[in-house]
């Protein structure tokens, strides 16, 4: 391995999976498909022990699994049995692993998987295996939540800094908490719209598109709602929005920064059938200061795109200053080395692009997971 910081975006596509590498975040190479003609809705990238990648897969024919490399996409190990699987008392099978979430550094080795239908798994060693989530699955709302145009699915998981506490979003039940690392979970959306339901603010039933949590400040966390963006102070007790400024409330994408508190991303579209930039114009909304003003930025992005960015096809490093990766379902795929200021196409004709991740890979890390 180079003694350089190495950059890694992984591309999750309807076809496949590539990994964009670079020494500069200026030039980048490609390569792939791994897993050629198989479906890659999700991608988790553990730093915290060396670099593990984990992929979910679905294929046509064999189902769903996750995989993990930990030589940067060298080679690859699935498990045997799928890694998660309902039992079969359960009365339901994977359809499609949605997310792929290491936790924070101070618990090493769990991972926590959002899949269709909704639910929730964790893995206790790195993402091989996984346990269901019991108290979500049986959870007293389950029989009402619905589902997206995409499926109903745990899609969001949000890892807190205390012990026991994590957030989750789903489409559509809307924003989940436990402070008891999973044993209980209650309804924590007050203030999130649902304008398709008969109360517009519902205590569950929203169909929040993506959150993401502060870096710095404890309770704050962002949502990109089906309408509506979103900022609880409070750990979820209450919402309010932060949608002025920007050309749309609508759209899937959420990212925090890593470090700065109060910087968050969203790629507006407008809704609700159309589902395309508005106006045919992609761009990219940032804020400094947790959502009270955004600015939009174009600089290096096609003047016209009409293709939708999913909820997971963007991501961002962890380098200074943090590097911003999205792709569309166009197959095209942008990345920004000045934190959303200027964006680069670093992949082109790729198939509709799912899911990207995006790694700062460092000469002391090695690649052992």
């Amino acid at each position: 391995m180079s003694m350089e910081t190495q950059y890694l975006v992984a591309i999750g596509t309807k076809k496949g999976l590539w990994l964009a590498r670079s020494q500069d975040r200026r030039e980048w190479t490609l390569d792939g498909p791994h897993f050629l003609m198989t479906e890659i809705p999700s991608i988790g990238i553990d730093s915290r022990n060396g670099t593990r990648i984990m992929v979910g897969i679905r294929s046509e024919h064999w189902g769903p699994t996750v995989a993990h490399s930990d030589d940067l996409g060298a080679s690859w190990t699935e498990p045997e049995g799928g890694g998660i699987a309902f039992g079969e008392d359960d009365g339901a099978a994977v359809e499609r692993i949605w997310q792929l979430q290491p936790d924070r550094a101070g618990r090493p080795g769990v991972v926590w998987a959002g899949v269709e239908p909704i639910s929730l798994w964790r893995s206790d060693d790195g993402g091989e295996h996984f346990t269901l989530n019991r108290a979500l699955w049986e959870h007293p709302h389950k029989p009402e939540w619905g589902e997206g145009a995409g499926g109903g699915a745990v899609h969001s998981i949000v890892p807190g800094r205390e012990d026991g506490t994590v957030h989750v979003a789903m489409s559509t039940g809307g924003v989940y908490r436990t402070l008891d690392g999973g044993a209980s979970w209650e309804a924590r959306s007050k203030g999130i719209t649902a304008s398709f339901m008969p109360d517009p603010l519902p205590e569950f039933g929203q169909c929040v598109h993506k959150i993401a949590g502060d870096a710095d400040v404890p309770g704050r966390l962002y949502a990109q709602n089906h309408g509506g963006v979103f900022r609880t102070d409070d750990n979820g007790d209450s919402w309010r929005a932060i949608e002025n400024g920007l050309p749309a409330n609508f759209g899937f994408v959420m990212l925090s920064h890593p470090r700065t508190s109060g910087t968050a991303w969203v790629i507006p579209l407008r809704a609700d059938v159309e589902r395309i930039p508005v106006d045919g114009h992609l761009a990219v909304g940032r804020t400094r200061d947790g959502g009270d003003h955004w600015e939009m930025f174009d600089s290096g992005l096609p003047e016209h795109d009409y293709n939708s960015i999913l909820r997971d096809a963007a991501g961002l490093d962890t380098a200074e200053p943090v590097g911003v990766y999205f792709g569309t379902r166009g197959g095209s795929v942008y990345a920004s080395a000045d934190e959303g200021a200027t964006f680069q196409e670093i992949a082109s004709h790729l198939p509709d692009v799912l899911c990207v991740r995006a790694a700062a890979i460092q000469p002391t890390a090695g690649t052992e997971g």
